[in-house]
């Protein structure tokens, strides 16, 4: 049966669900306005809960579909109407690839990765295992948080078995979920006697946690756009990452960020994306600049983020080029990566205060 409606469906997880988490809306609003003024030019149908239906104020090009239920939910009664889609959704509770999959299912074009390229990015030991050992990343292993606290002693004998591969550099570890978002439970044992069970309190039995070296440095991304076979970097971000009483929280950042180590985190990024099959339109990737001017390698690859990222709204304020309308070109086939001509115009902050993500031309 052919689809009549042309339109390009767009939507955020948290605005089409009503969401209310403080800890990550203002980005949410801030994400779906960038890619609503990125889109000016298509006809869009954009999925919105009542309780936000305001931000489709103002676009002429905006036929608003209000909803009151959760996008999931919607999206598996009305995908099939739609030709094709381009949205904005992370991976907590799998949502980024359960909506994926739903399009996919439902034979919608889709302007993002593929439920596959999502399902690996999504669960970090997935990707550490998945990229070529030429990438450096943190030495890792996954453990189940099991009731009766064996994971304690395998924690322990993973970092026996790893200090004593380096036994003259103290070896700290970090913990956290296989797969997670902002404001997400992230542990950090300096020594291995801190490792204790209350470990259990903040990780539920039956958690699958990742365990990794922990790596003292700076955090960065890289932002990039994909065709689905090659991808381009468009900018080096720095990261504003806060580890508190067992949380880590992501507060912003800046763009572009200068660094000797730009052109190293270009090609690793660049690299780890193609690597993936099905990785295409907007991608993240998270990196960190190692402070240990001792060891082989000066940047760390620490995930991939198959989705459109906070940099996002930054750059979409100092790109020399519409980032949402390339990516749907480059899909289309409208246009070839290589024709691709990227400066930014300035720099830009994004930081979180309070409930809202303030954003500045510096």
């Amino acid at each position: 049966m052919t689809k009549e409606n042309n339109s390009i469906l767009v939507f955020e997880y948290f605005t089409a669900s009503g969401e209310n988490d403080k800890c990550i809306i203002s980005e949410a609003e801030a994400l779906i306005i960038s890619l609503l003024d990125d889109l000016k030019e298509f006809d869009v149908s954009l999925v919105i809960n009542e309780s936000y239906k305001n931000i489709a104020e103002g676009y002429d090009n905006v036929n608003a579909i209000s909803i009151n239920q959760d996008v999931v939910s919607w999206l598996k009664d009305n995908a099939g109407n739609f030709n094709k889609a381009i949205f904005i959704s992370a991976e907590n509770d799998n949502n980024l690839y359960n909506i994926t999959k739903i399009l996919e299912e439902n034979d919608v074009k889709i302007y993002n990765s593929s439920s596959e390229a999502c399902l690996v990015a999504s669960d970090k030991y997935e990707t550490y295992e998945a990229l070529p050992s030429d990438i450096p990343q943190p030495r890792s292993f996954k453990f189940k948080i099991d009731p009766k606290g064996y994971w304690k002693r395998a924690i322990e004998n993973l970092h026996e078995k790893w200090q004593a591969e380096d036994p003259l550099t103290p070896l700290k570890l970090i913990i956290k979920p296989l797969s997670g978002v902002d404001c997400e439970d992230i542990v950090v044992i300096e020594k291995i006697e801190d490792l204790t069970l209350d470990l259990d309190k903040i990780f539920k039995p039956g958690s699958r946690v990742i365990v990794q070296e922990f790596i003292e440095g700076t955090d960065i991304s890289v932002s990039l756009i994909s065709d689905g076979t090659n991808a381009v970097p468009i900018s080096l971000n720095k990261q504003y990452v806060q580890l508190k009483n067992d949380k880590g929280t992501y507060l912003g950042g800046m763009l572009p960020f200068e660094s000797e180590f730009k052109q190293e985190a270009f090609e690793i990024a660049k690299k780890a994306v193609e690597s993936v099959e099905g990785m295409k339109g907007f991608v993240g990737v998270d990196l960190l600049i190692n402070s240990d001017e001792k060891d082989i390698y000066s940047v760390y690859l620490l995930e991939i983020n198959s989705r459109f990222t906070t940099p996002y709204v930054g750059l979409n304020k100092i790109a020399n080029f519409n980032i949402g309308k390339t990516i749907i070109d480059l899909i289309d086939n409208n246009m070839s990566i290589d024709d691709l001509e990227i400066s930014l115009d300035g720099e830009v902050e994004f930081k979180k205060s309070g409930d809202s993500l303030e954003i500045r031309r510096m």
